[in-house]
């Protein structure tokens, strides 16, 4: 099994560059790839950042990714938790910190905005704003 890094990825969902995205698509479509949560997320933040596509279209794009065949990704489950939580509103790096502290009572944060929306969707554990 390989793995592969953001740039990989953001290739192949952007085709932004013609050399590198046949490349992209080969590695991606060869099958026993594997990506972690750490690229996932750096996937997001370039898709938002740099070529800003809007929330929900990253979304679909991250859950199309780790949909493919022969493409395995770190904690499926707790992707999707966090990708659900994602698509209600919340950011997606604080969806993945609270789908990971699962095990936990609440979820600590000065970040008002993350407690907002994690009480209005009824994401668990609770999210308490210092």
């Amino acid at each position: 099994m390989r793995a592969i890094d953001t740039n990989v990825i953001v290739r192949f969902l952007t085709h932004d560059d013609p050399v590198q995205w046949p490349k992209a698509q080969a590695v991606i479509e060869a099958g026993e790839t594997y990506v972690s949560s750490g690229v996932l997320l750096e996937t997001e933040w370039v898709l938002r950042s740099v070529h800003k596509l809007p929330p929900q279209e990253i979304i679909a794009s991250l859950r199309a990714i780790a949909g493919l065949p022969g493409l395995r990704v770190e904690n499926p489950e707790l992707l999707a938790i966090a990708l659900e939580w994602a698509s209600s509103g919340m950011d997606l790096a604080d969806a993945f910190h609270l789908a990971a502290a699962a095990q936990c009572e609440d979820l600590l944060t000065f970040d008002q905005r993350f407690a907002k929306t994690a009480r209005s969707i009824g994401a668990a554990p609770s999210v308490h704003a210092l």
